[in-house]
């Protein structure tokens, strides 16, 4: 048994020992003291990165939203601040604080300014992605905050602090938030806020965890009465700090194992032939959770419905609320937008199936935000797999068709060019471009 655990030690001192290749740790805290401050170059790279996120954000662009991220200093002061916790060194705990503040206002500011003025005002998926947080974001903020700052701590530095920046997502919620106050819909502010919140506080929370594994030196005072004070003036900012994220830590995860239990009660009980759920809405709380449904087709009898509600308590939603409307009534209240939407998702659907034994059917990438930067003289445009019949002969030529219209003539290079473009951007083997 000894023989086994000394392997087992000697295995995990090998691979896992982070103090192997650390760098000094005056020098660790050094680097990241350096990155805390928002002054100067670094003030001006969180604005420029928050334009750039939200122009990502606005033109649906993942690509732009990760060179955002990339870009984006915010890192700094939260690792800053779990520095500071970690050494039990309050002025820096105080500095990373004041300047996380200052820099969430600046990026709240910068992003409602952009909203205001863009001219493009419909929330995109990648917009509505960041005002509903999940359980998923808590642990993608806890893992990421470790990586950081076991990377932040080597003697040679990777490329994990860029995949932080990334993974953890600071930038977007902010630009989010701004896009709520521009808009004046306050759902979409404070589910942003709720998010980076959450995100900020858990890096800082990993920091901590890793500077006190690694055993870095406490700041010492002359006087143990000023070192007890400091430490716990410290506590004191860390719980009220905390409390709030491990009750909305505690909500995320009730709720996420709420709507897991109600999507899957929904899929196995209510797959009926003749009726079709048209829209769902789960409201979740802690008082009474709601299961609010809508359907169209044949409606189910008074036995169904006793039936799916004595069916609850085995999918763990005892005591939720099943509210099922059916019928197209105005007792009902029914949104005939559901319907229209819940039609076109069959229709996508279809025709996403489609495509295996139909190449006209192939869906074709939105060109939409690269086409308005490479041309903005661009006024509008059309592109469709079509296929042309020749009259000379029974065969035909399957191509990809686009029409373009511009507000000035484009030369003859400029459309030879775009053609070359076009077709390698949509991957298609011949491509016909015509220019009005």
């Amino acid at each position: 048994m000894n023989d086994l655990y000394s392997i087992v030690s000697k295995f995990f001192n090998y691979r896992f020992n982070l103090q192997e290749d650390s760098a000094p740790q005056e020098e660790t805290i050094n680097s990241i003291k350096k990155n805390v401050a928002f002054k100067g170059a670094n003030l001006w790279t969180l604005i420029f990165a928050i334009f750039v996120a939200c122009i990502g954000l606005n033109v649906n662009s993942t690509a732009v939203i990760i060179g955002a991220m990339l870009i984006s200093p915010l890192m700094g002061p939260i690792v800053g601040i779990g520095l500071g916790i970690g050494t039990n060194d309050f002025d820096l705990v105080k500095k990373g604080l004041r300047n996380l503040t200052l820099a969430t206002i600046i990026s709240i500011i910068a992003s409602t300014l952009y909203f205001t003025f863009t001219p493009l005002h419909e929330a995109s998926s990648e917009l509505l992605a960041r005002t509903s947080p999940s359980i998923w974001d808590v642990f993608i903020a806890c893992l990421g905050g470790l990586a950081g700052i076991v990377a932040a701590t080597r003697k040679e530095k990777s490329n994990v602090i860029p995949g932080v920046a990334i993974a953890t997502a600071l930038m977007p919620p902010l630009c989010t938030a701004g896009f709520g106050i521009a808009t004046g819909n306050l759902y979409y502010f404070m589910g942003a806020i709720y998010l980076y919140f959450i995100n900020s506080v858990f890096i800082c929370v990993s920091t901590f965890l890793i500077v006190r594994y690694l055993k870095f030196k406490k700041k010492t005072f002359e006087n143990k009465e000023d070192e007890q004070k400091v430490s716990r003036y410290i506590w004191i900012v860390v719980l009220i700090t905390i409390a709030p994220s491990i009750y909305l830590t505690y909500q995320i995860v009730g709720k996420s194992i709420f709507e897991n239990n109600a999507n899957k009660f929904i899929s196995q009980q209510l797959n009926y032939t003749n009726t079709q759920v048209i829209s769902k809405n789960l409201k979740y709380s802690r008082k009474g959770s709601e299961i609010d449904l809508l359907l169209l087709g044949q409606e189910l009898s008074p036995q169904q419905l006793d039936s799916l509600n004595q069916k609850l308590p085995n999918y763990q939603l005892k005591g939720t609320k099943l509210l099922i409307r059916q019928g197209l009534n105005a007792k009902n209240e029914v949104d005939l937008s559901q319907i229209k939407a819940s039609i076109l998702e069959d229709v996508f659907k279809t025709s996403a199936e489609a495509t295996v034994n139909d190449p006209l059917q192939l869906l074709l990438p939105d060109l939409k935000p690269e086409l308005r930067v490479l041309y903005p003289d661009l006024k509008d445009y059309s592109i469709n797999n079509t296929v042309f019949n020749r009259l000379d002969t029974n065969k035909s030529d399957t191509l990809t068709l686009v029409v373009a219209a511009f507000y000035k003539p484009l030369p003859i290079v400029d459309q030879e060019r775009l053609r070359l473009w076009l077709k390698s951007r949509v991957k298609a083997d011949s491509l016909r471009l015509i220019v009005l």
